[in-house]
């Protein structure tokens, strides 16, 4: 029994609102399924309407033109299907996890090679470096 006068089984029966809640997989694949279908569903009929006009005026740019706006519309329909929901504010970005203060070289400092000065170092000890005294 809950301490405050309800019991567990009316505390279940309540109904809680999600507001944040995201659509699920499923739900977000029918509409992107219904995007498709709706874009191509254009299509046929397009091919139909381009043999009929050109079947009524004799004019074969009239028809091309109707077959030249229905060419995109499978590439349009497959790029607005797969299209994702719209990135929320919340939602990480998949780029930005490296760290912008990070440098490229090491902090300490390194040897400087002048090339006009002579170097002072024994050329016995490169040819042969066992031969060092």
């Amino acid at each position: 029994m809950a301490h405050d006068g309800i019991s567990p089984r009316d505390s279940v029966r309540e109904a809680v609102l999600i507001t944040e809640a995201r659509t699920s997989v499923e739900e977000q694949h029918r509409a992107r399924v219904r995007k498709y279908l709706f874009i191509m569903s254009f299509r046929i009929p397009a091919l139909v309407l381009a043999a009929l006009s050109y079947g009524a005026w004799q004019n074969p740019w009239i028809a091309m033109a109707i077959v030249g706006v229905s060419i995109p519309l499978p590439w349009m329909a497959v790029l607005i299907a797969n299209d994702r929901p719209p990135r929320t504010a919340d939602e990480p970005s998949r780029y930005g996890w490296r760290a912008t203060d990070s440098t490229a070289l090491e902090a300490r400092s390194h040897p400087v090679v002048n090339l006009d000065e002579e170097p002072d170092f024994d050329r016995r000890a490169i040819s042969n470096p066992r031969a060092t005294s």
